[in-house]
């Protein structure tokens, strides 16, 4: 295996309720875990998406648009375990251990650290490295998933939106990527800043950025490009706004803790 690796990498995949990542659920979750010592584990989970309604925990129902995708109903997922049932089960299969997926560092990372938030379980995603062959495939070959597991694997994806088929299939693109690309580095920290970029974000859904000076900038609106302590302390509105947001709950942490630190 050309992949050269320090400690595990975790290649997941998610299902979920719908594309909000502040107010959407898993409904699965698909696991493929490398170490370096070339041994390898796996698990598909299915989950039941659940929300507050009138102070009760109530089943969230899964949008037709979603089903129509991965083809899980709410009454496959009814006499599952929620996210918070087994969130420390999933918590350590990614402690000490880094993450790769197919378009996860815009989707699948963000929500499920929005899912750990919500479950009160104690776990900074940020310290893992991120490395989306998604990424790699658009600088070489922009397609979707069916298509590069066509073009690297020579297959076609079969039962394509299942988890766990999503999930194997982005296993085996990432390492025919690596065989094919001279110029595709083989670490994962490497491999993190050749699909995330130098400059990542402050928060998985991308609207914090860095400057320069590894200093903290809005990714949009009004104040774009503006360092975001600065802004906290001359329109200290625009922080109330911001929680009242639609923003996923990790980015208004990371406004909090920018804000807390502002008024010192």
């Amino acid at each position: 295996m050309k992949l050269q690796l320090q400690r595990p990498l975790v290649f997941f995949d998610l299902e979920t309720t719908g594309l909000n990542i502040g107010t959407d659920r898993i409904v699965e979750l698909s696991y493929y875990k490398v170490y370096p010592n070339g041994t390898s584990e796996g698990k598909t989970l299915r989950l039941k998406p659940t929300m507050m309604l009138l102070g009760q925990e109530t089943q969230m129902h899964i949008a037709d648009e979603a089903t129509a995708v991965h083809g899980i109903h709410d009454e496959d997922v009814a006499d599952c375990p929620t996210f918070k049932d087994v969130a420390q089960e999933i918590a350590a299969i990614f402690t000490d251990a880094d993450i790769a997926g197919y378009n996860s560092n815009h989707f699948d990372v963000p929500l499920l650290a929005e899912e750990f938030l919500r479950a009160g379980v104690q776990i900074d995603l940020m310290k893992c490295a991120r490395v989306d062959a998604f990424t790699i495939f658009q600088k070489h070959e922009p397609r979707n998933l069916t298509a590069a597991y066509k073009f690297y694997c020579n297959k076609n994806l079969e039962d394509a939106h299942s988890a766990n088929a999503d999930t194997m299939a982005t296993y085996e693109v990432l390492m025919a990527q690596l065989e094919r690309y001279d110029d595709v580095p083989t670490t994962v920290a490497e491999l993190q800043e050749y699909t995330a970029g130098k400059n990542p974000f402050a928060d998985f859904a991308g609207r914090i950025t860095y400057d320069q000076d590894g200093v903290e900038v809005f990714n949009f609106g009004k104040y774009k490009g503006q360092r975001v302590a600065d802004v906290f302390r001359r329109d200290t509105g625009y922080y109330g706004w911001l929680l009242n947001g639609d923003f996923p709950q990790y980015t208004k942490n990371v406004f909090t803790r920018i804000y807390l630190s502002s008024r010192q």
